[in-house]
């Protein structure tokens, strides 16, 4: 799930460089599998600090804020000083979040560090999207939309893993995942740049989002189908632990992981195997999975059922892959060349914002509802929209019609 970037700048490689793309593909999923590192630790943190539900959606609402500013900003800086400077740059940001993490003995560190890590994985997002499109044009878009998801789940589970059963679970899985970045750092030396550094880094620089005229009723059919996705995987990254915790009567980081592995592993499946989809066809799967994954975990929720509820979870990641690319395959086509980087832009904003305030608002629904019904309401609403988008694509008669200038890849 990351934006492609402009192909211009870059030069043609006379065949396909499959050791870059694996080693570009491999430092994303470092990248994504830090970012949600920290959540099988929440519940500890929360223990240890003895802070609300709350404060704990508004630490991670607080790396989504940043991660979309620094994406906004700097989605293009790599197509004027090239992909290794830029992707460098976020590997030391990146390291030093994690130092952070190591020390941190308080919510405001926690929350410093998640701000760090952040601004380092939107930094380098766009980057590494490029280079890997760079790299290899045909399967590089393919890897970059898979390679996220798995580092997110995998993250998860690893952080799990040895925050139960290794020592110094504060600690452990932020030395382990620095040293990873170190070495990967040091590999960065020996891949070739792709593109030839040019004027207006400065420029790059100034947020621009932006809907062309053509894609908005577009889009207007297919957003309900993001947000719902993107809520859906905010509440499992936020809160998601803490409900099988709770549904269980488990206290155990590995179990409590398992909705946060399952949720995006399972997309990247889906985005794999539904790749060669219509985007409609991809969209009324996704819904339809969402609509009754959530039912299902709702069930599980209900019957204090962890199987029911983990089911119901592997089911709504189908959706939130299937729906996701569908969405984006959907309004990217619409757009010119010239306007598709800052189409790109909005559409991420409405991503990070529907998994950041929606998460928010459950958050704070938890101090005042409970958890227990926060989470029928929150998956009541996320099937809702589901809903809206199926119906949406399902009435669907007229499919529209593709810009004449849209022949680079989305």
């Amino acid at each position: 799930m990351t934006p492609p970037s402009s192909t211009g700048t870059t030069d043609a490689y006379p065949a396909p460089r499959l050791g870059q793309l694996t080693y570009y593909a491999i430092l994303m999923i470092t990248f994504l599998a830090a970012s949600s590192a920290p959540t099988p630790l929440y519940r500890l943190y929360q223990t240890t600090w003895h802070f609300s539900a709350t404060m704990l959606t508004l630490v991670f609402a607080s790396y989504v804020f940043a991660l979309l500013v620094a994406l906004l900003v700097s989605g293009s800086l790599s197509d004027h000083i090239g992909r290794r400077p830029v992707v460098a740059g976020a590997i030391v940001g990146e390291i030093l979040s994690l130092g952070v993490f190591f020390w941190a003995d308080s919510l405001a560190w926690l929350m410093l560090a998640r701000i760090l890590q952040g601004i380092a994985t939107g930094v380098v997002t766009s980057a590494l999207a490029a280079a890997m499109l760079d790299s290899d044009h045909q399967r590089g878009p393919v890897m970059a939309s898979i390679a996220p998801l798995f580092g997110m789940g995998i993250g998860a589970l690893i952080a799990g893993i040895l925050v139960t059963y290794a020592p110094a679970p504060l600690h452990l899985v932020y030395a382990f995942l620095a040293v990873a970045l170190m070495v990967q750092g040091l590999l960065l030396g020996r891949i070739r740049e792709s593109v030839t550094p040019r004027p207006g880094a400065w420029a790059s620089l100034r947020p621009r989002a932006y809907i062309p005229p053509p894609v908005r009723g577009p889009l207007m059919r297919v957003v309900s189908a993001v947000i719902s996705s993107w809520a859906l995987g905010g509440f499992s990254l936020s809160l998601g632990p803490t409900l099988v915790e709770t549904v269980s009567g488990i206290h155990n980081p590995l179990i409590g992981c398992l909705i946060t592995f399952l949720l995006p592993c399972v997309g990247a499946i889906s985005v794999l195997t539904l790749r060669a989809k219509p985007p409609r066809v991809a969209v009324l799967i996704g819904t339809g999975c969402l609509i009754v994954g959530m039912s299902v975990l709702l069930l599980g929720v209900y019957w204090r059922s962890v199987a029911v509820l983990l089911s119901g979870t592997a089911f709504a990641g189908i959706g939130f892959g299937a729906a996701f690319m569908g969405a984006m395959r959907t309004v990217m086509p619409l757009a010119p060349p010239t306007e598709r980087s800052a189409l790109m832009a909005a559409f991420y904003v409405i991503c990070y914002l529907s998994a950041s305030l929606l998460a928010m608002v459950g958050g704070v629904a938890t101090q005042h509802m409970g958890l227990l019904p926060t989470t029928y309401v929150y998956g009541g609403v996320v099937a809702a929209l589901s809903l809206a988008a199926f119906i949406g694509a399902l009435t669907q008669r007229t499919t529209p019609r593709r810009c004449q200038a849209c022949d680079s890849p989305a």
